[in-house]
């Protein structure tokens, strides 16, 4: 048995179930947006036209500043949970994980801001700059739970500074393109079965080892990020005074996400030391963020009243396997050097679709009240591949929100979202023989939990024209 850190892939991949949209997508960037359940694309009003269609800058004169602030409150709780260690060829055993069977894996509250700014430079060109975030989680069992071997805590930050040009190339077409720019950090606290290894390196077999089972657990804080860089393509099409098509593409992006495991051992456990177990030890995993491509209109019923939609396809199909490798890891006991040695994870995620259905109403001159509904497909197809880290379903946006126009300059935009996600079930193996290799790096558990998700997202947006 060999136990290292298994799940830097899984918390840079799987993030958590904190995350708003389905996948690992945070949901939104712009609280204008966020009001119609995002389906107000082609409306291109403010700044954080860059993230959903960077062509819409060339509608907006002079320059431009959207300073936005998303409050998420999620609540994912699990219950019903039970594990086993793996059982040996003999009898009487006993191999069930004991501890906490059900809790809350998140309910903090988290600040998520994001700042646009453009600048006309002609009657055709315009350019801007948007930093966002496109993900943002945090997780966390209690430390006696019995999928503590899977995952314990989750915490990733990603933030994207993404510079954009757009031309208008003539009364009725807009184009952009743009770059992309991506920071990542992450880090997790995975515990480890060390009872099992301590009665393993002594030569004890049976029975013998499953009584060590969970004796002497110890855990692991890791860490890692990594820059990567990608690109977005966005069109604009005025059909006519009452109607505009839209279409926005955003890239995948690669990264080689490098982190370092610290463990930490209780008394028995660091015995370990003696028989070859790395304190410290490296790992890296590359992965893409998927690419999305959304088509989204506009359409105006009347002076007062704007119609909304957008359908997003985004290409989650890209985490159908993830491969994390190790530096410098070694084996117990000092018998086998497993240099290069790799974890493969098999959640054979989907491509999805989300449609977002929205609208907006001038109230009175200062005055506009906005609302909005959509359906986020999920990408696990399964629940013998749902992340316990991510008990991802489908879910159901209801949004609602305005803009007040402080003066002609100057306006504020306020959205509440309430996000309905699906119950889930997640089956979780992380036995060798399920990722269909030889050399498996976990503590070989399995384990079954049903999930009760939803969220809420309240949001302001400054948004100032110079």
């Amino acid at each position: 048995m060999k136990l290292k850190h298994l799940s830097l892939s899984v918390m840079m991949m799987g993030a958590s179930a904190a995350v708003m949209a389905s996948g690992y997508h945070f949901g939104t960037q712009s609280v204008s947006a966020q009001s119609t359940a995002n389906a107000s694309a082609a409306e291109a009003a403010d700044a954080s036209t860059i993230f959903y269609n960077a062509a819409g800058m060339t509608k907006l004169e002079g320059t431009n500043f959207s300073g936005a602030m998303n409050l998420v409150m999620p609540s994912v709780k699990y219950s019903n949970a039970s594990a086993t260690y793996p059982t040996a060829a003999v009898s009487p055993y006993n191999s069930t994980v004991k501890g906490s069977t059900s809790g809350t894996i998140t309910d903090d509250l988290i600040a998520v801001p994001h700042l646009y700014a453009t600048h006309k430079l002609n009657d055709k060109v315009a350019v801007g700059v948007g930093i966002y975030v496109p993900f943002a989680s945090s997780t966390e069992y209690d430390r006696d739970s019995v999928l503590r071997y899977n995952l314990n805590s989750t915490s990733l930050k990603t933030i994207d500074i993404n510079p954009s040009i757009a031309f208008k190339l003539d009364e009725k077409h807009s184009v952009a393109v743009g770059v992309i720019a991506q920071h990542a950090e992450a880090s997790l606290r995975q515990y480890a079965n060390f009872g099992y290894a301590l009665t393993s390196a002594a030569g004890a077999t049976g029975v013998a080892l499953l009584n060590g089972n969970g004796a002497a657990d110890g855990f692991a804080d890791v860490d890692g990020d990594d820059w990567g860089f990608g690109y977005n393509l966005a069109w604009m099409w005025d059909i006519n005074d009452a109607a505009r098509l839209g279409v926005n593409y955003r890239s995948k992006i690669e990264h080689t996400l490098k982190g370092t495991a610290k463990w930490a051992k209780s008394s028995s456990a660091a015995t370990l030391n003696a028989v070859g177990f790395k304190d410290l030890e490296d790992a890296s995993v590359q992965i893409d963020t998927p690419e999305s491509l959304s088509v989204h209109g506009m359409f105006k019923l009347n002076p007062r009243v704007n119609m909304f939609g957008d359908v997003t396809w985004t290409k989650h199909s890209r985490f159908d396997k993830a491969r994390l490798v190790y530096a410098n890891a070694k084996g117990i006991a000092g018998t086998t050097s497993y240099q290069g040695n790799t974890t493969y994870l098999s959640p054979a995620w989907k491509d999805t679709y989300k449609v977002s259905l929205g609208g907006s109403y001038q109230y009175s001159d200062a005055l506009q009240l906005r609302a909005g509904v959509a359906y986020d497909k999920s990408p696990v197809p399964d629940d013998n591949h749902r992340l316990a880290t991510m008990p991802d379903n489908d879910r159901t946006w209801l949004s609602f929100g305005g803009k007040y126009d402080l003066n002609k300059d100057s306006s504020i935009d306020f959205a509440y979202s309430y996000i309905m996600i699906k119950d889930a079930k997640a089956n979780v193996d992380g036995t060798c023989s399920f990722q269909g290799v030889s050399q498996c790096v976990s503590s070989q558990t399995k384990g079954t939990a049903d999930y009760k998700s939803s969220a809420q997202i309240v949001g302001v947006q400054y948004n100032h024209r110079f």
